[in-house]
């Protein structure tokens, strides 16, 4: 199959009916978060074995590559072998009967959706022939450098976070340093800087009306469905985190 994005459509739909499997088998929904980033990783190593890849489009495949292995190792120690995440223990309650076939639609074919939305860029890149502009190497260096940002503000909040909750005398408490002294999710707030950063590295390779959807459904999806707003709701009944919003930005880490 020489077409990248029907390619990349029956790879990710063959992955997350794997996942849905094991989670069934597992009896663990939350499962879906691991195979999350680790889903992007797998689609990019056999993007860089099945295509023509020149050293940018190997850099872009990397980078995602490092950032799905990173993000999934993480979440593999963090969640397997330990109970349902709440949300879909939650889920799991309301749907009752329909409990299945709700799960394969809105939990493991919805995110294998928004994995080939967000994926646009790579297939792109790899079905370009030739750059649409003559400063590619802007765009290169702008777009891995927003990237390497995001990255590092991800890494270091999620191993402040994992650290802090690794200690009993924390329990129940909210975390206030670090980079969570500047904002409430600096990891949700990194995520989506490296994929602006994977959007802005992909415009010389072109279809740009297509790859810039990547970006803004990330966005949309962290601050507006399931990242921010989710959290907020869960935690807006402790007092302590009422104090923290009134002194903390959200979203947008502040400067001083």
């Amino acid at each position: 199959m020489s077409n990248p994005f029907s390619f990349a459509a029956v790879f990710i739909l063959v992955y997350v009916s794997l996942w849905f499997l094991i989670a069934m088998y597992k009896k663990n929904n939350g499962l879906v978060d691991i195979a999350w980033g680790l889903g992007f990783v797998s689609l990019s190593i056999v993007f860089l074995t099945s295509f023509d890849t020149d050293i940018s489009k190997r850099i872009l495949l990397g980078m995602v590559i490092i950032w799905g292995l990173r993000l999934g190792i993480y979440l593999w120690i963090r969640n397997w072998g330990k109970p349902e995440d709440w949300r879909y223990k939650k889920w799991r309650e309301e749907w009752g009967k329909y409990f299945v076939i709700r799960t394969i639609f809105q939990v493991f074919l919805l995110q294998g959706f928004c994995m080939w939305v967000i994926s646009l860029p790579l297939m792109v890149a790899v079905s370009a022939e030739t750059f649409i502009t003559p400063y590619a190497q802007l765009f290169f260096i702008i777009g891995s450098s927003l990237w390497c940002i995001g990255f590092l503000f991800e890494s270091i909040s999620d191993y402040q976070l994992y650290q802090f909750k690794k200690s009993g005398e924390n329990k129940g408490k909210i975390i206030q340093t670090g980079l969570w002294s500047r904002s409430r999710h600096p990891n949700y707030f990194g995520e989506v800087l490296l994929w602006w950063g994977v959007f802005i590295y992909s415009i010389p390779f072109g279809m740009i009306y297509y790859s810039i959807i990547s970006p803004i459904l990330i966005s949309f999806l962290l601050l507006k469905v399931s990242g921010v707003p989710m959290l907020e709701a869960k935690l807006k009944k402790n007092p302590a985190y009422q104090d923290y919003i009134k002194s903390t930005h959200a979203f947008f880490p502040k400067l001083w």
